[in-house]
């Protein structure tokens, strides 16, 4: 309500408010484009403080930046452009028609290449990859043999790891000013790369099934959770706003968090490696190899993170670190990924036995089987000594029976020690090493008028179909491709 008292300095009030923008209007008129030329800086430093004085400030903002783009002024024509997106929350305005005459002014590109949607070569390949990771981890847990547990822990380490990617890739590309709710969008997973590998690897080393208590590694979580609940309740425009003003909220806090979770987990997975040295846990060489490469890139990926959390901190190499991030990251992604194809059995239930004490059993065909750990691993000796040196492979007519008959035991006991010790049956067995032999003859040149038939009756298989079948299987190619990689 305005009464007649106050009526005069309310119209005293307005006339102010006309006269600033007046000013500001009479500054870019024709007759004065000489002195804005002449003392441009003077001249955007008096304009900041009648804008940033006055109750219209956005348009005032507007209307400077108009003039000093259509005065061909592009950096006083951008720092107004910028401060009118922050008030307004207009992210249009960059891209007005106003500004083709700057549109090619070095201020300008750099302005529309901070904030406008774009094709950014590094954003493509994080959504990439974090399409590959999200479909990995569905289908990983969607296979009939995988082991449930160790399937689960996997899947939710790939599918953090690719909202990651998903994160930094609308940021790269600038999405994140055109969808703000993706702010702080996979931070809440930031505390779980660390439990979810530690009681993957629990569980692929030791069958471990988790209890109750292990919750409690969920707590920091939880607790990062309640911390960011008023973040992620904010309204569209707030969270473009924070985004703007380039604040992040709890950044340093979460970081350090997220560094010492890293650095604790890595820790307890290399007890956990080195306790199964010293316990002389035998499982497959390839479970092994899987194992120990898992611990290298983690280590990799924790080292890298704590570079980056440094850069940030001391300002310092925060582009080459933060790059880096994303490579190690994606690796690890596509190597898991890789590996859940051409190597599915990793993430089947595994089989391990321990030189000291009882054999691990897995399979209950096995249950209350009699041997006892030293005849498994004797057995397991002469098994390894018969492939590796006598090349019983080679014998086309080979059987479970007649392994048996060489080892000296039963046909169940040569069964369960294949099983056991190598992660496989008999026959997958007796051609694993009938393929890594074709392969070595294969490469050699001596053997390059060979037929791929007599090369495959040389290593033990009947026939060429089964030859070909089973050298693709574990090696993706042919025989025939195979052997043009060495020998021209």
């Amino acid at each position: 309500m305005f009464t007649s008292s106050n009526s005069y300095s309310f119209e005293n009030g307005v006339g102010k408010k006309k006269q600033d923008i007046a000013s500001l209007m009479f500054l870019f008129s024709e007759n004065n484009f000489y002195t804005i030329k002449k003392s441009d800086k003077t001249n955007s430093i008096e304009n900041l403080r009648i804008a940033e004085n006055n109750k219209d400030s956005i348009a005032v903002y507007k209307e400077l930046a108009f003039s000093y783009a259509t005065s061909a002024q592009p950096s006083l024509a951008c720092e107004f452009i910028e401060k009118y997106v922050k008030a307004s929350l207009d992210m249009a305005f960059i891209t007005h028609s106003h500004f083709y005459q700057i549109a090619h002014s070095k201020p300008y590109r750099e302005l529309t290449n901070k904030y406008v949607k774009k094709i950014d070569w590094w954003g493509i390949f994080c959504f990439y990859v974090a399409f590959v990771g999200i479909f990995v981890s569905i289908v990983l847990n969607l296979r009939k043999k995988t082991d449930k547990i160790s399937g689960l822990l996997m899947g939710g380490f790939l599918f953090c790891h690719s909202l990651f990617m998903i994160h930094i890739g609308v940021y790269l590309m600038n999405y994140s000013y055109y969808y703000p709710h993706v702010y702080y969008m996979s931070t809440i997973f930031s505390l779980l790369y660390g439990p979810l590998i530690y009681f993957y690897f629990k569980r692929i080393t030791s069958q471990y099934s988790l209890k109750k208590e292990d919750l409690l590694h969920l707590a920091p979580t939880f607790l990062l959770g309640a911390l960011l609940f008023s973040v992620y309740t904010l309204t569209g425009e707030e969270k473009l706003r924070i985004l703007l003003e380039g604040e992040n909220p709890y950044l340093v806090l979460i970081m350090i968090s997220k560094l010492i979770s890293l650095l604790a987990y890595s820790i307890f997975l290399i007890l956990i490696y080195v306790r199964n040295k010293k316990e002389q846990v035998k499982i497959s060489k390839l479970m092994n190899n899987w194992q120990t490469r898992i611990i290298i890139f983690c280590l990799i990926y924790v080292v890298v993170y704590a570079m980056y959390v440094i850069s940030i901190k001391q300002y310092v190499f925060s582009d080459y670190a933060f790059y880096l991030q994303i490579s190690s990251t994606a690796f690890i992604v596509l190597y898991v990924s890789y590996s859940a194809f051409v190597r599915p059995s990793l993430f089947e239930k595994v089989k391990v036995i321990a030189s000291k004490g009882i054999v691990k059993r897995n399979n209950s065909k096995y249950e209350k089987s009699g041997l006892t750990s030293s005849l498994s691993m004797e057995l397991k000796s002469k098994l390894l000594y018969l492939l590796d040196e006598e090349k019983i492979y080679k014998q086309n007519d080979i059987t479970l029976q007649k392994l048996s008959e060489s080892l000296n035991t039963t046909r169940h006991n040569a069964s369960q020690i294949v099983n056991e010790h190598f992660g496989l049956n008999f026959f997958e067995l007796i051609n694993k090493y009938r393929i890594e032999e074709a392969k070595e003859l294969l490469k050699n040149k001596k053997y390059k008028d060979y037929a791929i038939i007599d090369i495959a009756y040389e290593v033990g298989f009947n026939n060429k179909v089964t030859f070909n079948k089973s050298f693709k299987k574990y090696n993706q190619i042919t025989p025939s491709e195979y052997m043009k990689l060495f020998v021209l």
